[in-house]
């Protein structure tokens, strides 16, 4: 692949923002999911509401959105998007010892919102780590990855 081809570079080699201003806004969407590992006792105390700095679920949850909503401040050359919805969920699974965090983001606007999903599991993942660091410092932040995203000219992706 030249330098030409890739969309974030010009033909000199320099970094540019992607010109979507000729892009007609569609409904668009995209859903990601992290997983945090961890001892089966912070699991437990997590989930009793029994954890030194509150509602782990309820700071991580707030912090996700956020999240999502800075990931034009954090990732280079990303878009500013209008973002319509955003849920960031926890599934604590007290087997494995882990919690599985799912985000869904919406938007009607001129590129998608894969990245503000990822983001939003990223710092929902971060935030559990550290609302129980006190705890449990051996947790493990793994498998993020997109998991849908609908909207614009590649159509729709669905991990199998």
């Amino acid at each position: 692949m030249s330098v030409g081809e890739f969309t974030h570079i010009d033909s000199e080699g320099r970094l540019k923002m992607v010109d979507v201003s000729a892009k007609a806004p569609t409904l668009r969407e995209a859903r990601a999911e992290a997983v945090v590992s961890l001892q089966g006792e912070t699991l437990r105390r997590i989930c009793s509401g029994d954890m030194p700095k509150g509602n782990v679920f309820e700071a991580a949850r707030l912090a996700g959105i956020l999240a999502a909503k800075k990931t034009w401040e954090l990732i280079p050359l990303c878009h500013q998007l209008q973002l319509s919805a955003i849920e960031v969920d926890f599934s604590p699974d007290l087997v494995k010892n882990e919690i599985r965090i799912t985000s869904r983001v919406l938007t009607n606007d001129r590129t998608g919102v894969e990245m503000e999903a990822l983001v939003a599991v990223t710092g929902a993942a971060l935030t559990i780590y550290d609302m129980c660091k006190a705890v449990d410092r051996g947790m493990t932040i793994r498998e993020v990855g997109l998991t849908f995203k609908s909207g614009g000219k590649s159509g729709v992706f669905e991990r199998a």
